[in-house]
């Protein structure tokens, strides 16, 4: 009998069709660069980097190298959340051919990294484990079969522009904050997402807000045009809102979801209820040349952080992301995946997704798991 989570997956190369050059290190030492993060980021990066052990040997090392603190325990530190030592050790694992797995930080980290190296391209999966189907709050079953690959234009858009506070004595205080779209910014991301479409299952969702951004939308939407018709996919183009009520009510009518930065974020988060949690979601942020970042899609959790009880699932996919698409290594990313799918359904849940009656996994313990299973199937295979 196949062991549970085994069974056949859909696992296309996303990087061909997003990286305009690909970067690959050399055979047989594959560098990971690694910034744990703030709040529960030590532990659910330490679980992953528990799993990624699992799949050394003698001719597969991976080079782990750790970078400095990120975030607002960086801005403690030097008043900035993205430092210039951490942009330097970035640059160094993206030139060696490796990739980054980051852990959550706060502040404008994500933003002024995704700018400082045009991770232009954020992909979040959505695709639920088999076992955690009845987990979350959307009525069991709901999410079977769904699989929607979120792509978020990453490096524009309402998250950078400018924007000003200002009281004028005597008046009311004002806020005020504008953002732009280019046609070259949103040609390409565009154009990568029809890519990723026409290799999946040829439908690519564009989302806008007409009436309320008609301008930036009205790009949006000609653009698409033109890059569905170049690749040959079917295209809906919907507002935020509709699509996000239709990602949770009907998950299985859709594809590729092209989305800004905004709204790309929204659905992501929204998206998560599919995979039972938040802990469960992951992505990966990748630049034309080759650069990627993997981090899951939750925020530090400071109020749980030393305690144990941070759900892993998500770091520890993200992880396996990293493996296929910037390292080249599908069969062990395939590995991790399933056995992650095998230790959830053998009843081991972190404690965001434990039921009545069920007995929680802490954090260490859940990487400890997968870790086991993946070396099970390694020594099965090798």
């Amino acid at each position: 009998m196949r062991p549970v989570g085994d069974l056949p997956r859909s696992a296309p190369r996303w990087t061909d069709l997003v990286f305009r050059e690909v970067r690959r290190p050399a055979s047989g030492r594959f560098p990971i660069g690694v910034l744990p993060g703030e709040g529960v980021g030590p532990e659910v990066v330490g679980a992953a980097l528990t799993v990624l052990s699992a799949l050394e040997t003698g001719e597969r090392r991976f080079d782990v190298t750790t970078g400095g603190p990120i975030g607002r325990d960086a801005e403690v530190l030097s008043g900035r959340p993205l430092t210039d030592a951490v942009a330097a050790f970035c640059a160094e694992t993206f030139a060696a051919g490796g990739a980054v797995l980051s852990g959550p930080g706060g502040g404008r980290f994500v933003y002024d990294l995704r700018r400082r190296f045009d991770l232009f391209c954020k992909l979040s999966p959505l695709k639920p484990l088999e076992p955690l189907l009845s987990a979350g709050s959307l009525r069991p079953g709901h999410a079977a079969r769904a699989d929607v690959l979120i792509v978020r234009e990453n490096a524009g858009g309402e998250y950078f522009g400018s924007w000003r506070d200002e009281a004028p004595e005597g008046g009311p205080r004002v806020c005020e904050h504008a953002f732009r779209y280019s046609e070259p910014e949103v040609r390409r991301l565009v154009g990568a997402a029809a890519r990723l479409a026409a290799a999946r299952r040829g439908r690519l969702a564009v989302v806008v807000k007409d009436a309320g951004l008609p301008s930036v939308s009205a790009l949006w939407r000609d653009l698409s045009r033109e890059a569905a018709s170049r690749e040959g996919v079917a295209l809906r183009v919907l507002d935020i809102d509709l699509a996000a009520y239709l990602l949770v009510r009907d998950p299985l009518s859709f594809d590729v979801m092209a989305a800004s930065n905004l709204f790309g974020d929204v659905l992501a988060d929204v998206g998560a209820l599919l995979l039972a949690s938040r802990g469960a979601s992951f992505s990966g942020n990748f630049s034309e040349d080759g650069a990627a970042v993997y981090q899951t899609n939750h925020g530090s959790a400071l109020d749980i952080a030393g305690q144990g009880r941070a759900n892993p699932i998500g770091q520890i996919c993200s992880l396996a992301m990293l493996l296929r698409e910037s390292l080249g290594l599908a069969r062990e990313a395939s590995w991790v995946e399933a056995s992650v799918a095998e230790v959830v359904a053998l009843g081991h849940r972190p404690f965001d997704l434990v039921g009545e009656g069920e007995r929680a996994t802490g954090t260490v313990e859940m990487g400890e798991r997968v870790a086991e299973a993946v070396r099970r199937r390694a020594r099965s295979a090798e």
